[in-house]
């Protein structure tokens, strides 16, 4: 059995539903259970026509209904189809309607109002993956055992769905049936709809092939697997072929666009391999998460930056160093609900990075208290994803460059993991040092590829 999982842009259109069903089709030896995301942009178009609603008091869902009964008359999926999807929009506008009297939308009605793109699209890839002789079955989250708590927009999952979930995929298995279900949502014991919050739709595969000791789970994205750079930014980045949990862990969190931290953790518990594919270029090899460690790696896997990030200096001569300081003002933070990335000490300062977005007044207005606040916008932070065994010498020439470049590093953070290494920088230096850092990295230092090495066949892991 393996697990995979596609997201949005994977399924923007009937092509890219038809593209998916010829990548299904391929690898149904493996006995698959498919996880779906809402096709293209309807979370969206969702999201707007919530906002109208509220703001302005009309309802308007043209777009959705444009997308998914035009998908339907493509594919050619016919009546019984149609008047299904058509039953959910006429459930999507009522919900609508009631948000524009009300002018009210509480986290309850967002999560159900969010629900109605996964629900719709994995109907139409169950009917389509029909139509190319695959038994497919269209099925919501909670009826294959997705049971979360109430925090709606960020629920968690209960104990109790790895054990339900564990018992109902390999039953369906077994009598032929190839599952497709709905990624992103759940319900709580209440049997409200729940969405599963950032990565939820990630978290949803790894779960499912972590409760059924899945031979793998496979994430078909836009990208040919996790990058040693932002695309957008380096235009030779080139793809990692394995990375391990901790690596493609700490890659997530500081930018890069794999999976997210708290997606990974099923599979990290079971040892689950995870493969980033893509779905626009399936013959590319992709990149292989494991728990490694992994042979042969490179000093360097990847460059990621972070832009839009806030570095706050937090000076007292007089407290730092007494018992519970540090508490103190981490507490501040926790309790206005503020997420700090990273952190730096001194014997008189403690510096740390916060999101741009997070309101600082409450924050700032406590720790003046009892300490000098100084708040520094428009920052980035870089981060450097390498082999501990070269730290040393990473440090080094990384420093030589932003010198040679005359960038001054602000701030700098060895993560606990050993793995990376992040420093501080301006925002509108970021791109250029980036850019500085993997010609060194991957091209200078590492040097080119020799004409005599042998390149990785692309067709290695294939059809899988």
């Amino acid at each position: 059995m393996i697990v995979m999982k596609f997201g949005g842009s994977s399924l923007a259109n009937a092509e890219r539903i038809r593209n998916v069903a010829e990548i299904v089709k391929a690898r149904v030896k493996y006995k698959p259970v498919l996880v779906l995301s809402a096709m293209g942009n309807t979370t969206d178009y969702l999201l707007d026509a919530a906002g109208g609603a509220l703001r302005k008091g009309f309802v308007t869902i043209e777009k959705i209904e444009e997308l998914y009964l035009s998908t339907i008359a493509e594919l050619k999926l016919g009546s019984p189809l149609q008047r299904e999807v058509k039953n959910l929009i006429w459930e999507l506008g009522s919900l609508l309607t009631g948000v524009s009297l009300t002018r009210e939308l509480t986290g309850r009605t967002r999560d159900c109002l969010l629900s109605f793109g996964e629900r719709i699209t994995i109907r139409i890839v169950a009917a389509y993956l029909h139509t190319v002789k695959l038994n497919a079955r269209a099925i919501d989250a909670w009826d294959a055992g997705f049971l979360s708590d109430s925090a709606f927009s960020q629920a968690e999952l209960r104990r109790e769905s790895w054990i339900r979930i564990s018992s109902f995929f390999p039953t369906l298995i077994a009598e032929g049936v190839l599952p497709v279900i709905t990624g992103f949502i759940a319900k709580d014991e209440n049997g409200n709809i729940t969405t599963l919050g950032r990565g939820g739709s990630d978290l949803s595969a790894t779960i499912i092939a972590a409760a059924c000791k899945a031979e793998e789970v496979q994430i078909w994205k836009d990208v040919d697997g996790i990058l040693t750079a932002d695309p957008n930014l380096v235009k030779d980045a080139r793809p990692v072929e394995t990375v391990t949990y901790e690596e493609a862990a700490e890659l997530a969190y500081f930018g890069a666009q794999v999976l997210h931290p708290r997606a990974m953790q099923p599979c990290m518990k079971t040892k689950t391999p995870v493969l980033v594919k893509n779905s626009y270029n399936p013959v590319a090899p992709g990149t292989r998460i494991e728990a490694g460690p992994v042979k042969n790696a490179p000093r360097i896997r990847a460059i990621t930056s972070k832009k839009k990030v806030t570095l706050v200096d937090i000076v007292s001569t007089r407290m730092l160093g007494q018992p519970g300081f540090l508490a103190r003002v981490f507490s501040e933070f926790s309790k206005n609900g503020v997420s700090i990335d990273m952190v730096a000490t001194s014997e008189v300062s403690v510096s740390l990075t916060l999101d741009g977005e997070e309101d600082l007044t409450p924050v700032i207005r406590e720790l003046s208290q009892y300490a000098g606040v100084e708040v520094k916008t428009d920052k980035a932070i870089v981060t450097i994803i390498g082999n501990v065994r070269h730290s040393s010498e990473i440090l080094h020439e990384a420093f030589g460059l932003c010198k040679k470049a005359g960038v001054q590093v602000q701030m700098v953070s060895h993560g606990a993991s050993k793995v990376n290494t992040s420093f501080i920088v301006n925002d509108a230096e970021a791109p250029g040092l980036v850019k500085d850092l993997h010609r060194f990295f991957f091209d200078e230092a590492a040097g080119k590829e020799s004409p005599g090495k042998k390149k990785p066949d692309p067709k290695k892991r294939e059809p899988r």
